[in-house]
């Protein structure tokens, strides 16, 4: 017979079958069979009624009954009063299949702890609270919300999204030049392209941050420049008239977690100005300060030079896939139209966000994780102050992580011990350093303590604390 059957049976099931050779009976028979031999029907699998079944292949009830019953009688399914007919249990084990074994052996166990940086505490993401955001949104949506949308993304949210960055941040937002992304690596994906179609051929970036960002400029076919850095942050006065933009993270740089000294704020808006060149402010953690005053985001000084890129990733969770930018005019026409015809973003969760940010739910989400995250970051820069007290932690003021300064040498031995008690960390490595910056990456730990859920996080703590404090470890070869 040689075609494909998709069937629809009762209770919503659905059933793809592939027979072949003659006969409608022997056929189909031998197709349910292959079907649960091979594993993609599972036992307890529950199988559509022969009525339904027969009326969707346009064949007689009784062959498709016939062929449960031959099934039954040898073993494959079962067929009982009130509960239909299910691939049987009990079955003998199907053999390996090789692909599996070889995914198997390369799978990387999880650790018990981790505190490697980049992650909030997804553990306390707030489900009841953006149920109900959820249910209120997807209420009032207008039916227009669930087709193609606008490709800035759903003015619900970019409305939103403007007024809670002036007041939270201090940036100078408009509805219209907000733009919606699918995170933070979709919306630096789309500034590139949106830069070369500009004729940009070169971004300049700090000397410490993510090749992730980097090998997204490259493939936008920008080059990319590193600026020195200091106590004092990036110097942007190094900045020359080559780049047409600058990526920083000036309010809490990752991963030295240094704010941006305001006069090399003040430099860069300037050298913008003077140059026509664009700042890329990537706020990744802008809602959480803990010491110092809250620094305010750079593009309030100059909207017109400064492209403001912010993310639910740490404030909520990176599942979300939902960030945001706010464009000079120009700027966000050229990008809107880099993105496309539609929105690229799920319309959903857009009008949740919108709902959640609208009503006071997601400040009060931010202020109890920014209470948790600073009690969590006095109780580890107080365990090392006690039992591992050679260890230089900086970068303590704001965000979701810290530097830990260790003895030359030590790095590798630390990642080493505490992947062996089941701890994951990671050091400055490579990773963050710019290629061609005219540094070397000391030997330290980026600590991601917003990372455990709240039941690992004294473990965690404990672990690190024991690795730290232990001579063979932090004793320099």
């Amino acid at each position: 017979m040689g075609k494909t059957w998709a069937t629809r049976g009762a209770l919503g099931i659905d059933l793809h079958l592939e027979p072949a050779g003659p006969g409608l009976r022997r056929s189909l028979t031998d197709a349910l069979r292959q079907s649960v031999r091979s594993g993609r029907l599972v036992p307890g699998t529950r199988l559509p009624s022969s009525r339904s079944l027969a009326a969707d292949l346009a064949v007689a009830r009784n062959t498709v009954a016939d062929a449960y019953a031959d099934l039954v009688a040898e073993g494959w399914l079962t067929a009982r009063q009130g509960s239909g007919t299910r691939v049987a249990t009990g079955l003998p084990a199907l053999p390996p299949d090789p692909r599996t074994a070889a995914e198997a052996a390369t799978t990387v166990h999880r650790p018990a702890y981790d505190l490697r940086a980049g992650f909030p505490d997804v553990s306390a993401f707030p489900r009841a609270e953006w149920l109900k955001a959820a249910r209120r949104a997807l209420t009032a949506a207008p039916n227009e919300a669930f087709g193609y949308g606008d490709p800035r993304g759903r003015v619900e949210l970019r409305t939103a999204l403007a007024a809670y960055l002036a007041r939270a941040r201090g940036v100078r937002a408009d509805p219209e030049h907000v733009v919606v992304c699918a995170g933070f690596s979709h919306a630096l994906s789309l500034l590139g392209r949106a830069l070369r179609a500009r004729g940009a051929d070169t971004v300049a970036v700090e000397s410490y941050g993510l090749d992730e960002h980097r090998r997204l400029l490259t493939a936008a076919g920008l080059h990319h420049v590193p600026l020195p850095m200091d106590d004092l942050g990036t110097d942007t006065g190094a900045l020359g008239p080559g780049p047409a933009a600058v990526l920083l993270t000036p309010s809490h740089q990752f991963p030295l977690g240094l704010p941006l000294h305001h006069d090399r704020r003040a430099a860069v808006v300037d050298w913008a100005r003077r140059t026509g060149g664009l700042v890329l402010e990537d706020d990744y953690d802008g809602e959480f300060r803990y010491d110092r005053r809250p620094v305010g985001a750079l593009q309030g000084l100059a909207p017109d030079e400064v492209v403001y890129l912010g993310t639910a990733s740490k404030s909520l969770a990176p599942g979300l896939r939902l960030a945001w930018m706010v464009l000079p005019p120009a700027v966000a026409r050229e990008v809107t139209r880099v993105k496309g015809e539609v929105d690229t973003c799920g319309a959903p969760d857009q009008l949740t966000l919108a709902e959640f940010i609208g009503s006071g739910g997601y400040d009060r989400h931010v202020r109890a994780s920014r209470t948790r995250y600073r009690r969590r970051r006095d109780a580890l820069v107080a365990a090392l102050a006690e039992r591992a007290p050679a260890i230089r932690v900086t970068g303590i003021a704001a965000g979701l992580h810290v530097v830990l300064g260790l003895p030359p040498g030590t790095v590798t031995r630390v990642i080493r011990a505490a992947a062996a008690r089941g701890l994951a960390v990671e050091g400055l490595t490579p990773r963050h350093r710019h290629p061609a910056a005219a540094v070397e990456a000391p030997d330290a730990l980026v600590l991601g303590y917003g990372t455990p859920a709240d039941h690992a996080w004294s473990g965690a703590l404990d672990t690190l604390c024991a690795v730290l404090s232990d001579p063979t470890v932090i004793s320099v070869a």
